[in-house]
């Protein structure tokens, strides 16, 4: 799963156990089986055409009511909403997407937050890049942190650093991107000479609204392994078991997956860029993302010491332990409420 799809996924289970006053709409056959929570199923369309069209025709036959949007896009000229906007990589790394996402986003986005009564957004960072690209008032925006649940924690009882224990792995988790910056990473990996020793475990896929870099090279590379989309529960062991987690990524809007690695006990190393000294603070180790022998040398570092590795670890759990997914949906709760008292009181 993605980290906007996390994001909305958690936000909407938590607000919906919170709350008795939402409703929750998708496109039909789109409807959860086991969402936990009702789901209405409206209108004909699909994807970006159900949203721009039947969405707000629904809304504006039930009153026009506040609409709470927890994607990345919202219907354009609806304007009683609240929109989510995670960063604007497709602005600042173009090169990682296609043609026609770069200008589905680059019309429709704009007067879409434009048009929002409020804009969440999920770090300072974020805020930060947005309104200024943008031109928006930065109190347009309310900053909702992600977060991990509690399926996200080290394993009962953790031996990695057992002499005796292996494989042992560094684990990467993103899509291949272009800006996810594989390539750096892959040639980091090769450069450290840590094969045999410890591996390199690559997951994650690539949408076709991206385009692929480096998946197919890096299945004939001593070390290497690609282990494509996983389910949460293998990805929880990978985490659980990794020597350290690695995250090169030139450009986050957060970047959870730095937060589920350190809630499942991996040490994690990150690279120095956008969000990610404000998301892990002083609980990882940092590099420059376009050094490779910097790289190259904290992935040793990691490798050969028991004790920072057990350092981190302590460190990172710490900070994991600062997000919530309730704190979170609880800022966007109150956020509506404030929203619809004010649309009230000006009735």
């Amino acid at each position: 799963m993605t980290g906007v799809q996390r994001f909305a996924e958690q936000i909407i289970r938590t607000l919906a156990a919170q709350r008795e006053d939402l409703v929750f709409v998708a496109p039909r056959g789109f409807t959860p089986s086991e969402a936990g929570y009702p789901v209405e199923a409206i209108g004909r369309l699909r994807g970006h055409a159900w949203e721009q069209v039947d969405l707000p025709a629904y809304l504006h036959r039930r009153g026009s009511p506040l609409l709470l949007n927890l994607m990345s896009t919202a219907p354009v000229f609806y304007r009683n909403k609240v929109m989510t906007a995670h960063d604007i990589t497709y602005v600042r790394h173009p090169e990682s997407f296609s043609r026609a996402f770069r200008m589905f986003y680059g019309v429709a986005v704009p007067p879409a937050l434009r048009r929002s009564r409020k804009i969440l957004t999920v770090s300072e960072f974020s805020r930060k890049e947005i309104s200024a690209c943008f031109g928006l008032d930065s109190g347009a925006f309310a900053v909702v942190p992600n977060a991990v649940d509690g399926r996200f924690a080290p394993r009962a009882s953790r031996s990695v650093d057992s002499a005796d224990e292996r494989p042992r792995y560094l684990l990467a988790v993103s899509s291949p991107n272009r800006h996810k910056n594989f390539e750096n990473l892959i040639a980091a990996y090769l450069r450290s000479g840590l094969h045999p020793t410890v591996g390199l475990t690559l997951v994650g896929s690539t949408n076709r609204s991206f385009r692929d870099t480096c998946v197919t090279s890096a299945a004939n590379l001593p070390g290497v392994s690609f282990a494509g989309r996983v389910s949460d529960e293998h990805l929880i062991r990978l985490y659980q078991g990794a020597t350290a987690f690695v995250f090169p990524s030139l450009y986050e809007g957060f970047g959870i997956p730095v937060l589920e690695a350190q809630a499942a006990g991996a040490p994690v190393l990150a690279a120095n860029r956008a969000s990610l000294p404000e998301v892990l603070q002083d609980s990882a180790i940092f590099f420059d993302p376009l050094n490779v022998d910097e790289i190259a040398a904290h992935m040793v570092e990691i490798a050969s010491s028991e004790q920072l590795r057990h350092q981190l670890r302590e460190h990172g759990l710490a900070n994991a332990a600062r997000f919530s997914w309730q704190n979170s949906a609880r800022i966007v709760s109150d956020l509506l409420d404030g929203l619809t008292s004010a649309s009230r009181a000006t009735a």
